[in-house]
């Protein structure tokens, strides 16, 4: 698919974090995170799948989430990128999760700061970033970024709150 804007660069560094794009290793920190949600653990397997399918759309639209390393400990962290999401293509949404265990140090807002930075230079004018009302933690790395709070609508998992950023 070709798409009218340029692909988003895949490999930042910032002054404390390295986000790049997705190795297939990844599958085993991804599943740590993705359990502390909550939900059941996926298994190594699907992890695979779905880093798999995070490549694949970094190569068909030129977006993608990426792994967040902290470059001093060498650690992942988490993951900060963009994607389609609720939204499209053309304005996509800014996304990130973080290890319970490093929120708190500015890394979500440094790694977000990084990928609006990106986001601008492939064309793009707007961002969305769509947040639970219960996500007040989310909702202080959009303000420290420049996003405002859009609109509020409900699906079955509870309200949600639409935040833009025109770039």
């Amino acid at each position: 698919m070709s798409v009218p804007f340029t692909p988003m660069t895949f490999e930042i560094e910032t002054k404390r974090l390295a986000l790049r794009m997705w190795k297939e290793s990844d599958a085993y920190w991804y599943r740590e995170l993705v359990a502390e949600r909550g939900v059941v653990k996926p298994t190594l397997e699907n992890a695979r799948k779905k880093i798999s399918l995070f490549r694949k759309g970094a190569q068909e639209n030129g977006i993608s989430l990426l792994s967040i390393q902290r470059q001093n400990e060498g650690d992942f962290i988490g993951y900060c990128g963009l994607i389609i999401g609720r939204s499209s293509l053309e304005e996509p949404e800014i996304a990130y999760e973080l290890f319970r265990s490093v929120h708190g140090h500015g890394y979500a807002t440094e790694a977000a700061s990084a990928i609006v930075n990106a986001a601008m230079a492939t064309g793009r004018h707007r961002l969305w970033s769509t947040v639970r009302s219960w996500n007040v933690a989310s909702f202080r790395v959009l303000e420290k970024i420049r996003f405002e709070r859009r609109l509020r609508t409900w699906d079955e998992d509870g309200e949600l709150v639409w935040n833009v950023r025109d770039l």
